[in-house]
């Protein structure tokens, strides 16, 4: 029997860089939707995923981490989040303890939290990482939290652990409207497959390529074709078949920083697809022929005409 009452409503993950958001919006669907990687924003745009359940529905939406904007792309990033978060019904306003005995609130977070205010959406103050620190620390975080904002409520969890997760998005359900469902029960996400093929190509870059190359990094999907996609009748469930044919394009600003991706003989670039390729295998559900090249555009990263080029507008 269904539930009296049903709710539906947006919320938003905000929060610095490398506190956890994609660990969390991966934890909460049950899917990869969020390429992680310990370097700092990887999150580049806003990802919606949806988690349906009977008694409601909640799209969260994953944004790139709130920092200090310097150049182009990193002041897109920061205006991304900043909109979701006058966009939804609910923040959840993420953040990591400092594994430090003397908690603060960072200037970084203390920015943040002057930004939620003009919102006046109500925020949830969500500790992630809580398998990181003893418990006598949480409470004194949470004080010194709640001594500088208002918030509706106060979740520790630990996202990498899926400890907390399921209480996190129970009580988010319980502070939303009452209404309708807002996708229908098998829309995940509204990331199309092509994007999310490019995100597990440069989470590999992120995962493969030293401290300054992922950052002056974009990935463009030139042609997929999925004419040969469907499996053969009698093929089990779960067993990959059929092909899926990709090509595409790691764009650099520099010369030097293609010849880094590229290696050694080719090296570097044929692990970043061997490992890409398998990914998006698990992805699609099918075989993936995946050919890569490597690209210059320069400063793209820097120029308004560049992020557009490469899909960041």
């Amino acid at each position: 029997m269904p539930p009296a009452t049903h709710r539906s409503g947006f919320a938003a993950l905000i929060g610095r860089p490398n506190v956890g958001k994609s660990t969390l919006l991966n934890q909460l669907t049950g899917e990869k939707l969020a390429i992680v990687s310990p370097k700092p924003q990887t999150t580049r745009n806003r990802i919606l995923g949806v988690v349906t359940r009977p008694e409601g529905q909640v799209a969260f939406l994953d944004t790139p981490g709130i920092h200090q904007a310097k150049g182009e792309l990193n002041r897109y990033m920061v205006e991304v989040a900043l909109q979701a978060a006058d966009e939804v019904d609910l923040v959840l306003f993420v953040i990591e303890p400092t594994g430090t005995e003397k908690q603060e609130v960072s200037p970084g977070n203390r920015h943040i939290l002057e930004r939620l205010q003009k919102t006046g959406k109500p925020t949830f103050l969500v500790i992630n990482k809580i398998d990181t620190i003893a418990k006598p620390v949480l409470l004194p975080l949470i004080d010194l939290y709640r001594r500088e904002f208002p918030f509706a409520e106060v979740i520790p969890i630990s996202a990498k652990e899926d400890d907390g997760v399921e209480g996190l998005f129970q009580t988010v359900l319980r502070h939303l409207p009452e209404g309708e469902p807002l996708f229908p029960e098998d829309v995940l996400t509204d990331q199309a497959e092509k994007t999310l093929v490019a995100e597990y190509i440069r989470e590999q870059v992120l995962r493969h390529c030293r401290q300054e190359i992922p950052y002056s990094t974009a990935v463009l999907v030139d042609f997929f074709d999925e004419s040969e996609r469907e499996p053969p009748p009698g093929t089990p469930p779960g067993k990959l078949a059929g092909l899926i044919r990709i090509s595409g394009s790691i764009y650099v600003e520099r010369d030097s920083q293609k010849a880094i991706i590229i290696g050694k003989q080719g090296q570097m670039l044929k692990t970043i697809g061997t490992d890409a390729r398998k990914a998006i295998q698990r992805l699609l559900g099918a075989h993936v022929y995946l050919s890569l090249r490597v690209r210059v555009e320069p400063r793209w990263s820097e120029r308004p005409e560049g992020l557009k080029k490469l899909g960041y507008e």
